[in-house]
């Protein structure tokens, strides 16, 4: 009776697509191991020998992490499981996971048995959406008109650079860009011609960084930010009147604006060094405050705060 009971679990265990198998943890040698595992893997039931043999038939990159756990956690009685991928006889891998039951007699492990399940169509599901996540990640810090760091990313990178320089005690500068009069624009040329212009202002801007520490992203509309780690105010300024001189060369036509016939932009700059008594906030809150003064001295011209030795607080490029 007892051989027939032992029959039907047998038959059970092999008509299932978990891989069944039992290993003697004293002599390492597998007592039985279900023939599934030759559709699965290509090895024959005959081939697995020892548990050296399962650990030769990791793949490389997990076989010493999953055999240093699997002996650890045997040694101590604990269950445990494993996602590795296992050679198969013709050179390839399929991912799988390895249910581990332990067996112990009078405090000693003296046997493992488990199921082997095929994971791999898990996996495969698994990557595609890590990479689909990457991407709706990439997305959503980047600008989807411009494809330049959008407010989010503008955001988190802000706050790591005022960190880094409160601590080390750098400057730490912002310049805040705004197209001069682009609601006239938008309404003498239309929102298509619009977006076309904000890229080739955006492509204009980002064109100007050299640091990969430099970032600039889309704040809004027709407004854009330039964080600027570890920099002064006479190279905070420079760099603006870079930018300024840059899309001055790009010559886009500006029939609707009455400070000059091409695209022009106006510019707040604010350099500080943190302090206990600032945050970040108050560093963007300065540049606007700048960028707003700019444009009430007439635009196509820089504003920064504090003083600067031997240029005036407004530096006007309306001639250009």
């Amino acid at each position: 009776m007892n051989e027939d009971k032992d029959g039907l679990y047998k038959t059970l265990l092999e008509s299932t697509k978990a891989i069944p198998w039992k290993l003697n943890w004293i002599t390492k040698e597998f007592e039985y191991i279900g023939p599934q595992i030759e559709s699965l893997l290509g090895w024959t039931q005959q081939s697995w020998a020892t548990a050296q043999d399962w650990i030769d038939r990791i793949h490389p990159d997990e076989r010493e992490q999953t055999a240093n756990l699997c002996i650890s956690q045997s040694d101590f009685g604990v269950d445990h499981e494993a996602d590795y991928r296992a050679l198969t006889a013709d050179g390839g891998y399929v991912w799988v996971r390895d249910v581990v039951h332990v067996i112990r007699e009078n405090g000693v492990t003296t046997a493992l048995v488990g199921f082997i399940f095929d994971i791999s169509e898990r996996k495969k599901m698994e990557d595609v959406l890590l990479r689909l996540n990457k991407q709706l990640e990439s997305l959503s810090f980047h600008d989807s008109l411009t494809g330049i760091a959008n407010r989010r990313m503008y955001d988190r990178a802000l706050q790591v650079a005022w960190t880094r320089a409160q601590r080390n005690q750098n400057p730490i500068s912002l310049i805040i860009f705004d197209i001069d009069q682009f609601k006239q624009y938008n309404d003498h040329y239309g929102h298509a011609a619009g977006d076309k212009c904000i890229i080739e202002v955006a492509d204009t801007l980002n064109n100007s960084i050299i640091r990969s520490t430099d970032m600039l992203a889309r704040y809004g509309g027709e407004e854009f930010v330039l964080l600027l780690a570890n920099t002064n105010k006479n190279e905070a300024i420079e760099l603006a009147e870079t930018c300024l001189q840059l899309i001055a060369n790009k010559r886009i036509p500006h029939a609707s604006s009455t400070v000059s016939n091409f695209i022009t932009v106006s510019a707040g700059v604010c350099t500080m060094i943190p302090t206990d008594n600032s945050d970040p906030v108050s560093l963007f809150e300065a540049a606007d405050k700048m960028l707003y003064a700019a444009k009430q001295k007439g635009r196509n011209c820089i504003e920064y705060s504090g003083p600067r030795s031997s240029v005036s607080n407004n530096r006007n490029l309306s001639g250009i």
